[in-house]
């Protein structure tokens, strides 16, 4: 049913409804103090911010953080392995913590021992190094059984196993209870092999919460995940479950529980622990000893005698003994403000309760579901479900809106979720119905673990996870459903027209609109006397004397609106109309109608980019304001000039003194480069501006960054493949009859009769392209292969995946979430916009000048078939 939405006058349940409506009425809260207290002196710092990804991680208090730095402010802590009085300290307060550690999880040192790690990882693959194996051809050995619903740490097991012949066998869960269900398990008490099954007590996909008593169950012999002779050890992941939940060891024994206390505490990251039960510690096997572990051995001769202890054994080198003291002001903190997991466990579950009875009740108005929800409960009890919603987002005809999209969409409204399979794929294919066969073919097509491809043959690769914390509030769940509710009123297919169309009385065309754009005061060219300059070839950006600059300098610049004949063409061919280069990654445009090229794009595009005091480059999603940042370029006078309003300018020269430059390491789009700060004087001008501590670098010129290759397309000639600060390519081209398509639906007047106008000069700089040409139709510029704009010839590399930056107005920095919503919606939910282009090479020589002006002839891709227009098919025929 085209057209329809989510019906406006479905009134959800506010939290307060909903909690009336229950019997007995849900847990909220942590007594008598306000959770809105317990935000504003805790987490302030989450002021406008709904984060949901505390499965990923939770955050931590204030005061943990100021109790922890003031005890490091007023207590000495040294090695713990020497004897002095600072490590006796140290030594002492770790292991008051490992007691601490035990008594939250209702044990003692008499049953449990506590190894540190620096992870839930490292905690597994130590198990997996030190289990007694006993490897025997043909099923006479041990065996490595796990739940499919496991985190990929558990899966990677299996290679460390394989390479001691131990065989590792996957278990579905719903396989696991038919075996109990059968109890045609045959006993084989007589066998000591050792067998291993792990398990994870909640679901880090779903949330689901597997019964605990398994661990008894497998242990007596009652069930078993294959029927094999011998003694079976049960490891329990618990690092998603422990998060919300109170585990209690004293009844449920399990061999082995890897933990990692970000999960937990938020602070510290790096910090996790594997708890042993002591009657199992002895079977262990430790090949690898470090610092610490020996009580004795001979450097000359194999003789090596482990410390007795079970921790000191294991704990190979020097633990992370400060973030261990950290530990315990994590646990007095999260006692204070909570009073304890059985009610962080109550609290969080009313939450994702409450939003999964709403989001689950969500349609369209033809009655079909906005979402579907992955999950093994109808979330009726805490003990089965843990606060975790996994599903994706349908349209109204039951196709999946890309979980990529959902989540640009969802920073749009600033709330923090998780998408695509969170390190977890058994789950994944088990909810999503992905096969084995399908997973690998997603990876031919280009998927891998992490990345933005969402959607293949229209099937999901991954989905979208929400998960509470205990500082969430309910404020945070009813933000999440109203983004929902907003996001399927722009999932409905919808396409509004505007009321004057092309051809129709009123209406203008693509090029009369192109020629109706106002001029950008800051525009600049070079004087059409400096082609008689010109070097034929290509000029080398990242050479440090950079010598056609000299050529230019003594030509003169100015600014113009339009040179005479430089729109003396072709009305029928596609042509340049304006030309932007960006010398500040990230910054406003720097508008010229001739400028010369470099090997890695326009001279000084992406030359240099911001950066904070860690040496992260920042990005308008960060920093909006870095739009208001105007930099203009002087070739002639071998400079540029900062400005900003409220700000003196500044000048950064545009030679680069490489003999006194500190090169620094820096990171794009995860491409390092090498870099350069440009001085104290511009990261005073920045800190001025910005208010907090940032560097201005430069990409060093003795360092070439290369094209990353993709599989399909022809290999760029050696000579051209060098990027600049750029994202993917040399340069970024937009057509301005793909961006009239998205003007129309952008004027469309919404549900309530509101109109809001986007200029199309304001609507072209969003899109912060290099080349803007007009004369071809809209998003005709997708379909081509190649193009030559004038004399320099270009390879049409793929689409520009649009992020948020787009709904960022260049003039203001101020935000408009329509923009995203609308392209979205316009482009069947996709967020294409423009191409990218890199260098192609050819025999003959090309000119060292682009130009406003310069014919755009491009090469249809051949796979195409569609009716050209004569126009295009044109271009094919010159281009052949």
């Amino acid at each position: 049913m085209a057209g329809s939405a989510a019906d406006p006058e479905a009134k959800l349940l506010s939290f307060q409804e909903f909690r009336a409506v229950n019997k007995p009425r849900l847990a909220y809260g942590y007594g008598s103090r306000s959770l809105s207290q317990l935000r504003e002196s805790e987490f302030g710092r989450l002021a406008g911010t709904v984060y949901l990804d505390h499965a990923g991680a939770t955050l931590f208090p204030q005061s943990q953080l100021t109790r922890f730095t003031k005890d490091l402010m007023e207590n000495v802590y040294g090695n713990p392995h020497s004897q002095n009085i600072t490590s006796k300290l140290t030594y002492d307060t770790v292991e008051q913590v490992r007691y601490r550690i035990l008594a939250h999880f209702h044990t003692t040192l008499d049953d449990y021992s506590v190894i540190f790690t620096s992870g839930s990882t490292a905690a597994l693959k130590l198990v997996a190094e030190t289990f007694p194996w006993v490897s025997c051809q043909g099923s006479n050995g041990s065996r490595f059984c796990y739940l499919t619903d496991n985190h990929t740490s558990v899966v990677g097991m299996r290679t460390v196993l394989a390479a001691r012949s131990i065989p590792s066998t996957p278990v579905r869960p719903e396989d696991l209870c038919l075996v109990r269900e059968r109890e045609e398990m045959d006993s084989h008490s007589s066998c000591q092999l050792s067998h291993l099954f792990c398990y994870p007590a909640q679901s880090n996909f779903s949330g689901t919460k597997y019964p605990l008593s398994w661990i008894e169950d497998i242990k007596s012999g009652r069930m078993s995940p294959v029927n094999l002779p011998g003694k079976w050890f049960v490891l329990l992941d618990a690092a998603s479950y422990v998060s919300t939940s109170p585990l209690d060891l004293s009844t449920h024994q399990a061999d082995f529980i890897p933990i990692s206390f970000y999960k937990i505490f938020g602070f510290p990251t790096g910090l996790g622990a594997l708890l042993v039960n002591n009657r199992v510690a002895p079977l262990l096997k430790k090949g690898y000893f470090g610092g610490g572990t020996a009580a004795a051995y001979l450097a000359g001769a194999d003789f090596y005698i482990p410390r007795s202890s079970v921790a000191e054994r294991f704990e190979d080198g020097t633990i992370s003994f400060l973030d261990v003291v950290a530990l315990k002001h994590g646990f007095d903190v999260l006692e204070h403000l909570t009073g304890g997991m059985e009610n962080i466990k109550q609290h969080t579950f009313t939450l994702a309760q409450y939003t999964y009875t709403m989001l689950s009740s969500l349609r369209y108005c033809n009655g079909a579901p906005v979402v579907r929800i992955y999950s093994d409960s109808e979330f009726s009890n805490p003990d089965v479900q843990g606060p975790i919603i996994n599903f994706n987002v349908l349209d109204d005809e039951g196709g999946f809106i890309g979980y990529s999209q959902v989540d640009k969409m969802a920073s749009l409204y600033n709330i923090h979720l998780r998408t695509g399979c969170f390190c977890n794929t058994g789950a994944c294919q088990r909810h999503l119905g992905l096969s084995d066969n399908m997973i690998k073919k997603h990876f031919e097509a280009g998927h891998v673990c992490g990345d933005h491809i969402d959607l293949i043959d229209g099937r999901p690769t991954g989905s979208v996870r929400i998960s509470f914390g205990y500082m969430s509030t309910a404020e945070d769940a009813e933000a999440f459903l109203k983004f929902m509710v907003a996001l399927s009123l722009h999932s409905s297919g919808h396409q509004p027209v505007s009321k004057a169309r092309t051809g129709e009385p009123g209406a203008k065309s693509t090029e009369d609109k192109a020629q109706d754009e106002p001029a950008i005061p800051n525009s600049h060219c070079l004087s059409p006397e400096e082609d008689h300059h010109s070097d034929s070839r290509i000029w080398n950006n990242s050479h440090p004397s950079h010598p056609p600059l000299k050529e230019v300098s003594s030509t003169w610049q100015f600014p113009v609106e339009e040179p005479a004949g430089v729109l003396n063409r072709s009305p029928e061919l596609p042509v340049v109309t304006r030309i932007c280069l960006y010398p500040i990654k990230s910054c406003a445009a720097f508008e010229v109608t001739k400028w010369p090229i470099g090997n890695q794009g326009l001279l000084f595009d992406r030359s240099w980019m911001i950066v904070n005091h860690n040496g992260v480059c920042l990005n308008q999603k960060q920093e909006p304001r870095l739009c208001l940042i105007q930099p203009f370029i002087n070739l002639q006078e071998g400079r540029m000039v900062i400005k900003a309003e409220g700000m003196e300018p500044i000048e950064v020269p545009l030679e680069e003194d490489s003999g006194q430059a500190q090169i620094y390491q820096s990171k794009v789009c995860a491409d390092r480069v090498n870099t350069y700060d440009c001085g104290e004087e511009i990261s005073k001008w920045l800190f001025k501006f910005f208010g907090r501590p940032c560097h201005l670098i430069r990409q060093s010129s003795n360092f070439q960054r290369n094209v990353k290759k993709k599989p399909g397309k022809d290999q760029l000639s050696s000579t051209t493949t060098s990027l600049s600060l750029v994202n993917e390519a040399q340069y970024l081209l937009i057509n301005t009859s793909s961006v009239m398509e998205l003007q129309k639906q952008l004027n469309t007047s919404d549900e309530n009769g509101k109109k809001e106008e986007f200029p199309m000069k304001d609507l072209i700089s969003r899109f912060r392209a290099n080349i803007i040409m007009n004369g071809t139709r809209a998003f005709e510029e997708e379909r081509w292969d190649e193009v030559s704009v004038g004399s320099l010839h270009f390879q049409v590399v793929g689409p520009c995946h649009r992020c948020q930056m787009i709904c960022i107005d260049q003039k203001t920095g101020q935000r408009n979430q329509n923009v995203f919503q609308k392209l979205s919606e316009s482009r069947k939910r996709k967020t294409n916009f423009g191409v990218y282009l890199m260098h192609k090479s050819f025999e003959s020589s090309a000119p060292c000048f682009l130009s406003v002006g310069s014919q755009v002839l491009p090469v249809v891709k051949e796979s195409v078939h569609c009716q050209e227009s004569p126009a295009s098919q044109r271009h094919q025929d010159f281009t052949s």
